[in-house]
């Protein structure tokens, strides 16, 4: 029989996750703050669900979560119904929260203290790699903590990489956002520029995606951007939560970010149109929208 593990946090990213380790044959311990959510997995995955993240982490030799934010991390970690009271000395935890730097080492210290082993491992690939298992980790710990843990994240990765001490999976995940959000602009940008110089824009990606210009975001999204269509993928609010973590902890490094700030504003310009919830690709239809009213 394989170990036993405990999820915490079932959302889009969390529930398709939790299922690959259950599919591979982990016995799966369950929390989620809305228990309809952990009655939903239930009756598609093997596992048990809990009332809190202190009562699923116990027995668990590795506990992984992946919620909101820094303070959702918190609420699920510490305290008396938190993770870190149910678990073992021992035992690991391992974070797929996209959360600040600085959180991940207040909390590996608080983990120490309980003789637990942490690990930061932010996740990049959306609903989308998580679903499929396809998912990116950027793993921030010990050597010896990764190496525990590699075996479960591959149930649900194509890529995972140890980038130094705690905090560095986090500081990895900010270098992926700042680079996603130049990208998505310059591609909305292209994209609305050929239709203003009245080109398929179609036809343009299929010449230029062969070339230099080619990336990820012009593949999957080009063709819903040009749609209109924005209901799906990483929404508007979560990347500007992920923008200000970045941008924030630029102010502690002193890198300069001015594009990362512009397209930040122009999300929130996004959320003025009611696209919180829209696609990060949603920038094309803020520039639509301004070329209909100009």
């Amino acid at each position: 029989m394989k170990a036993t593990v405990a999820f915490i946090g079932l959302g889009v990213m969390g529930y398709p996750m939790a299922g690959y380790l259950s599919r591979a044959g982990y016995q799966v311990r369950v929390y989620n703050r809305t228990g309809s959510r952990a009655s939903q997995w239930l009756e598609a995955y093997q596992g048990e669900a809990f009332a809190t993240p202190a009562k699923a982490a116990e027995g668990a030799e590795i506990v992984f979560a992946c919620v909101g934010n820094d303070d959702d991390l918190r609420q699920v970690t510490v305290g008396p119904d938190g993770a870190f009271a149910g678990m073992a000395p021992g035992s690991l935890f391992v974070d797929h929260t996209t959360a600040s730097a600085n959180v991940a080492r207040e909390l590996a210290d608080m983990a120490a203290e309980h003789q637990l082993g942490f690990l930061d491992a932010p996740v990049s690939g959306g609903q989308a790699g998580a679903e499929n298992g396809a998912l990116t980790i950027m793993v921030g710990g010990s050597e010896a903590d990764f190496l525990r843990a590699k075996p479960l994240l591959d149930c649900y990765a194509r890529a995972v990489n140890l980038l130094g001490p705690v905090g560095s999976g986090q500081l990895c995940k900010m270098v992926n956002q700042i680079c996603i959000a130049g990208l998505v602009q310059g591609l909305s940008e292209g994209l609305h520029f050929a239709r203003a110089a009245g080109l398929d824009p179609e036809q343009v990606v299929e010449v230029i995606s062969k070339g230099a210009a080619q990336s990820w975001q012009m593949e999957n999204r080009y063709k819903t951007m040009l749609a209109g269509d924005y209901e799906h993928g990483f929404a508007v609010d979560w990347m500007r939560k992920d923008l200000a973590i970045v941008q924030d902890e630029a102010r502690r490094n002193g890198a300069l970010l001015p594009v990362t700030a512009l397209v930040d504003q122009f999300y929130s310009e996004v959320q003025a149109l009611g696209g919180n919830r829209w696609d990060t690709s949603s920038l094309f239809a803020r520039l639509e929208n301004v070329r209909k009213f100009d």
